[in-house]
């Protein structure tokens, strides 16, 4: 389904980016594999898309840090010279009620998760062909709001108004610009959570059963394919019936 494409995927050392890149690699896509410090997991996940018989290059990066952008990307044009899907995962949830956010935590999120977005976007785009994707990662907090991260929230809610936008002014040059906003997935986002926590969030989602870095990648697959090339500026929800839209 992505035979020779090549992909661009914030944040694929581990859970749901890891799990994108290699459904991506498992259909013939090259993958960028973005990454800010953990050398042995990002070769992991290179060792992974190798075994579902495609390559991938690592583009080790703090994807907040606008220079730290611009070589990913100068960098991934050198191996591939042009790109074909971008997928904006990265981000990190520090879970804090609202009076405990502090300006510089409300920055350190904003840049991680949506900046990053805006710059990724600024410089991938210009190496972007007709029948281009981009796919942001958002949230089903996103939607609904959180009362242990409003600032991840708000990041993951901007990042849907962005690609909107991106969505129609885009749309002339047959760039498709979609969402994918995942319930609870099991990820090292959810480690701290206790045997009883996962099995009371299990009861609360109507599926019964959390959510995996799979089932996020399967609806990217679709997104980042020929399948769905009439739809643009859409979200699609990951949650098991979790938040139904």
């Amino acid at each position: 389904m992505l035979k020779d494409k090549t992909a661009l995927i914030t944040g694929s050392s581990r859970g749901i980016g890891r799990g994108i890149a290699e459904k991506f690699a498992e259909h013939g896509a090259f993958i960028g594999i973005n990454y800010k410090s953990n050398d042995k997991a990002a070769k992991k996940t290179l060792q992974l898309v190798r075994k579902k018989g495609s390559d991938g290059v690592l583009l080790k990066g703090d994807v907040s840090r606008p220079i730290d952008v611009e070589n990913i990307v100068e960098t991934l044009i050198e191996k591939r010279e042009h790109v074909d899907i971008l997928v904006n995962n990265a981000g990190i949830y520090l879970r804090n009620v609202f009076e405990n956010i502090s300006f510089d935590a409300w920055q350190e999120v904003l840049s991680v998760n949506l900046t990053s977005s805006y710059m990724l976007c600024k410089q991938v785009i210009p190496y972007m062909k007709p029948m281009g994707k981009i796919i942001f990662i958002s949230s089903q907090l996103a939607l609904k709001g959180s009362t242990h991260g409003a600032d991840y929230a708000t990041t993951k809610a901007g990042m849907l108004g962005l690609m909107r936008s991106l969505a129609l002014e885009l749309a002339d040059k047959k760039i498709y610009v979609n969402a994918v906003a995942p319930g609870t997935i099991e990820t090292d986002i959810i480690a701290n959570y206790t045997k009883e926590m996962k099995e009371k969030r299990m009861e609360e989602i109507p599926l019964k059963r959390l959510g995996t870095p799979e089932d996020v990648a399967n609806t990217c697959l679709f997104l980042a394919s020929d399948l769905s090339n009439y739809i643009t500026g859409e979200t699609i929800n990951v949650n098991g019936g979790l938040y139904i839209q």
